[in-house]
């Protein structure tokens, strides 16, 4: 049985992609999106729950949240948590209302943004390497065994290139994206 798979390969790629966009997602570029409040834990009933487990996030305003809390009892809870997640976010209670203004950024936290986007872009593409470094074992070991011929693992080795740069292009497209948007706010 062979052990290379270029599906497989091709997946875990983009999802290494897709983890690099959503991470993008969160990053505060001065206007008002709800998954800047995905990394949010709270401490509710006992336990660490994410925010959109005891409450309702929207974007009323373009520079505005509001996480509509589901239980009155966990106002509390869900202002400490946004609090310790340490966005830079001051989180006002109206009843079970939480109203977020989002201050201006400034050019030093533009730029802190910014490289932080590049290290989340360069941990993506370290993972994408890491994909093809195990796609580029498995075909050695198939030809190891005999299933493929040293033409065939060849001809694989250069499809597992090929992807390996369309994906790390994509995320430096991803990234490049997020930085123009966060430095041009």
């Amino acid at each position: 049985m062979a052990k290379y798979d270029k599906a497989d390969i091709e997946r875990r790629m983009n999802g290494a992609v897709e983890s690099l966009k959503s991470d993008l997602s969160g990053l505060r570029t001065g206007r008002a999106n709800t998954s800047l409040l995905d990394p949010v834990v709270v401490e509710v009933y006992g336990a660490m729950m994410p925010l959109n487990q005891v409450a309702t996030v929207s974007a009323p305003e373009p520079r505005m949240l509001s996480v509509q809390v589901w239980d009155k009892k966990n106002v509390n809870a869900v202002e400490k948590g946004i609090a310790y997640a340490n966005l830079g976010l001051n989180p006002m209670v109206d009843g079970q209302t939480l109203r977020l203004p989002l201050p201006d950024l400034t050019a030093e936290r533009r730029k802190e943004l910014a490289k932080l986007a590049g290290k989340y872009s360069e941990a993506a593409k370290i993972a994408i390497r890491n994909v093809r470094r195990d796609g580029m074992e498995a075909l050695k070991e198939d030809e190891k065994k005999k299933e493929i011929s040293e033409d065939e693992r060849k001809r694989a080795e250069d499809d597992v290139q090929k992807l390996t740069d369309r994906f790390v292009a994509e995320a430096d497209k991803a990234a490049e994206a997020k930085e123009k948007e966060i430095l041009s706010q």
